[in-house]
């Protein structure tokens, strides 16, 4: 199978995994520039009969973090029936973030189905997803869009690193060193590196996934 052919079918899959339990997502990913009132994010019912209950809420990166997140999500909890579609709205609530770069936070969204009587005594299956949301500051210099091809890695004793020189995330689908491929390469944040354990031979290669969850063009580096 050639990257063209697996890129494609990542594609029919990444919004396959959105759409379990007969829910389908509007977006693998959240983009709220900071001079917008709000963001819509779509929830759809594609079952034939089977209503479901939808329930959202927002988190902060950081899991030990227990303040406030600066965001809302409305509605927070609703009923979505067979074949119907409702919106979350996502509202930037003021609370100072970074001027110079992008943040990032977490939209949880939970689809519960129901039981019935007859069924009580069966496994109720809740299937709970996530997405990043990128909060965009305004005035930022630079392409989002081309933030991936600005990227530096060294490499050496068999230890890759990147460097992010740009105010952007850059969530990577794929990295390659020669004939190998990193393992969950994961994201890179603003102005930051981070670094994988891999054999240091022959030329590096990316693809990164854009605003809209598609990928980038291959970048090398020799």
């Amino acid at each position: 199978m050639n990257k063209t052919t697996f890129a494609i079918l990542f594609l029919s899959l990444g919004y396959c995994l959105c759409a379990q339990a007969g829910v389908v997502m509007g977006g693998t990913r959240v983009i709220y520039p900071q001079e917008q009132r709000e963001v819509a994010f779509s929830i759809t019912n594609m079952e034939k009969e089977t209503p479901y209950l939808i329930q959202s809420w927002i988190e902060n990166p950081d899991s030990e973090n227990k303040s406030a997140p600066p965001f809302v999500v409305t509605p927070t909890l609703f009923r979505l029936d067979a074949e119907q579609k409702n919106t979350l709205r996502i509202s930037y609530l003021g609370t100072p973030l970074p001027a110079d770069r992008e943040s990032v936070f977490w939209l949880n969204v939970k689809n519960i189905a129901p039981t019935s009587k007859a069924n009580s005594n069966k496994l109720q299956i809740n299937v709970k997803s996530r997405f990043k949301i990128f909060f965009r500051p305004k005035g930022l210099k630079g392409d989002p869009a081309l933030a991936y091809k600005k990227l530096k890695f060294t490499c050496s004793n068999n230890r890759l690193t990147v460097h992010n020189p740009t105010p952007w995330f850059v969530s990577f689908y794929l990295i390659n060193v020669g004939n190998t491929e990193v393992k969950e390469p994961g994201m890179v944040d603003p102005f930051a590196g981070r670094s994988w354990n891999t054999p240091c031979s022959g030329a590096i290669s990316w693809q990164a996934i854009n605003d809209y969850g598609g990928l980038t063009r291959l970048a090398t580096q020799s």
